[in-house]
């Protein structure tokens, strides 16, 4: 089942490591970035996407069969990359991807139901422990696939450039901070002309890797402000909710005075994003390339073939993006359904590869670094 990779490769410059891509997924709650489905459209068969490009370092000589997946929706638009060129190649496999959330993803696939699972955070102890049952006495891992910035999107009339910090960031998502004009926000902000419109703080309804990512952040850089455990349920009191990274794009773009956390891939037909300020000299943007640079300093912290990462929430680095997610597809080490082995080595060698990789930057995603790239390459291959 060995993916035969192309020669080309696309280099991704970064100033701190090159990393080859691949785009199709949106960040973890991304449906297509124009009209998709949103998160929980389990209706989307994405094989039924449009012509692909070129694919011809794509092996599927024995996949075949259905391929059943569900999970992160950030990954969507980059799913949905994927198989437009895996499926034109492989005319004999039909991949159905329901981005239904991590959280979701994840219980589908340890109660056996799917053949992998996308999802925004790495497996818990406890998950990897339970996934013998489906895993056949071994055990399920995580294989960064996707990275990419968590945009802070903003709809604010008349402010055209918007910094915040942890801090301010933890505030509004904890209703201590109601109107746009507030005095923390103006301290960031001197030169703009902040109205005194309400705040509209929206948040996932939804388990999302996107959240608890993004309340990561928060926990790791203002601790003091941010008092709440973290996970991929949202917490903090107030606020309004909505479905999927989707949904919250949506309301961003159709509410005056909203913010909210979604992948950056999401924040499309006008939505403005905010300028993280970190300790780094100049507020940072929210991009893949940005990303990237606080992504490559990430340690693998998962054990034996499990590559689980450890991301720094607050990098230094001048332009290292803080908010940042890898989204991992969770298969079985060992004890895989025979029926859906092939088709599943198949596609993720395929994302896994230069080609799949390099499509990610184009869609708003972030490739895996090569180190770590490289292992989950031949962590695929040791699939059985």
């Amino acid at each position: 089942m060995k993916l035969q990779r192309k020669n080309r490769l696309r280099a991704l410059s970064l100033g701190v490591v090159a990393v080859s891509g691949a785009l199709a997924l949106t960040a973890c709650g991304s449906d297509d970035t124009s009209s998709g489905p949103g998160d929980g459209d389990t209706s989307k068969d994405s094989s039924a996407a449009a012509a692909p490009s070129s694919s011809s370092d794509i092996d599927c000589s024995d996949a075949k069969g259905e391929l059943l997946a569900s999970g992160s929706s950030a990954q969507q638009n980059a799913i949905d990359a994927w198989v437009k060129s895996y499926t034109a190649a492989c005319k004999d496999v039909r991949i159905n991807y329901s981005p239904d959330g991590s959280g979701a993803g994840v219980t589908a696939f340890l109660q056996g139901r799917t053949a992998f699972a996308g999802s925004d955070s790495a497996l818990k102890p406890e998950e990897i422990t339970k996934s013998a049952d489906v895993c056949k006495d071994s055990q399920a891992i995580d294989l960064p696939m996707v990275g990419g910035p968590i945009a802070i999107g903003y709809n604010v009339p008349g402010v055209d450039n918007l910094v915040l910090d942890a801090k301010t960031l933890a505030h509004i998502f904890d209703g201590k901070i109601s109107t746009w004009n507030d005095k923390e926000i103006k301290a960031l902000n001197p030169d703009a002309k902040l109205p005194s419109t309400k705040i509209q703080a929206f948040h996932r309804s939804d388990e999302s890797g996107t959240t608890d990512n993004f309340t990561k952040y928060l926990k790791a850089v203002a601790p003091g402000d941010w008092k709440y455990e973290g996970g991929k349920a949202w917490q903090a009191k107030g606020g309004q909710s909505a479905q999927g990274s989707s949904g919250l794009a949506q309301q961003v773009k159709q509410t005056a005075g909203a913010i909210s956390y979604f992948e950056l891939s999401y924040a499309t037909d006008g939505i403005k994003t905010v300028d993280i300020k970190t300790k780094a000299a100049e507020p940072v943007k929210a991009t893949t390339e940005n990303a990237s640079k606080a992504i490559a300093a990430a340690k693998v912290a998962g054990k034996g073939k499990d590559l689980a990462l450890e991301l720094d929430y607050n990098p230094s680095a001048d332009g290292a993006y803080p908010i940042t997610l890898v989204t991992y597809e969770i298969a079985c080490e060992k004890g895989n359904k025979a029926e859906s082995l092939p088709a599943t080595k198949s596609f993720l060698n395929y994302i896994a590869s230069e080609d799949g990789q390099g499509r990610l930057a184009d869609a708003g995603y972030a490739p895996i670094p090569d180190a770590i790239i490289a292992k989950v390459r031949e962590t695929i291959t040791s699939l059985s």
